[in-house]
């Protein structure tokens, strides 16, 4: 089950394995961190990613060259295409950091991994709302939380989040092998979770806060 994280809980990072020097490099910068959350989605040629994000075709094949020489993507297949060879990548290593990890990172570091990850996203919901798939199942779940944490609240809300992460990804791995068992095709998803600091306060709804339509219990 693909995904694009940028912090991982001590228990997700147990099934997800931590991140090393060289994805913390190829991450660096902003096209290649993109190239490889698409990597980690499908293979793709560069002529193919230089398509999906709008970019000069020699800029992306350069970045595809770093990314594949960093060891984080490979190459899977070659094919003709227009009287030349096209090169057709997946990627090796998925880019989970630990707390202590993304803490060591420059600001400017994880503002540009987190542009990529939040435009990303809104791709995937974009397309999602283009496709009328959105609001196709009645019991997805979708909810907008403003809290008021103190420092030990913030903590533990990180917590409970990394352990979702981990349920999501012990699920999704059951999930293709039943799929795979019953020779089905399975429900394309993206799951999603934020937590940050907002601009400014914001005073809480009653009922605990929460807007947006839940999944019926």
């Amino acid at each position: 089950m693909p995904e694009w994280v940028m912090v991982a809980s001590d228990m997700a990072k147990e099934q997800a394995g931590l991140v090393d020097a060289r994805l913390a490099k190829a991450l660096s910068h902003p096209m290649r961190a993109h190239i490889l959350g698409i990597l980690n989605d499908r293979v793709a040629s560069p002529n193919e990613i230089a398509g999906m994000i709008n970019e000069r075709l020699p800029n992306v094949s350069y970045h595809v060259r770093a990314l594949h020489e960093l060891e984080c993507i490979e190459l899977v297949r070659t094919a003709q295409r227009r009287g030349a060879i096209e090169h057709y990548y997946r990627a090796l290593k998925r880019p989970f950091f630990s707390d202590r990890d993304w803490k060591r990172l420059p600001q400017s570091a994880r503002q540009a991994m987190s542009d990529v990850a939040l435009q990303m996203i809104w791709e995937d919901v974009s397309s999602a709302i283009e496709a009328d798939t959105f609001e196709r199942r009645s019991d997805r779940y979708l909810t907008r939380s403003p809290l008021v944490l103190d420092e030990r609240g913030w903590g533990e809300l990180n917590e409970v989040l990394g352990g979702v992460l981990a349920e999501a990804e012990r699920i999704g791995s059951q999930s293709v092998k039943r799929l795979a068992k019953a020779d089905e095709i399975g429900i394309p998803t993206r799951l999603v979770m934020m937590h940050f600091e907002a601009s400014e306060a914001e005073e809480p709804e009653s009922g605990g806060g929460s807007s947006g339509k839940r999944r019926k219990r």
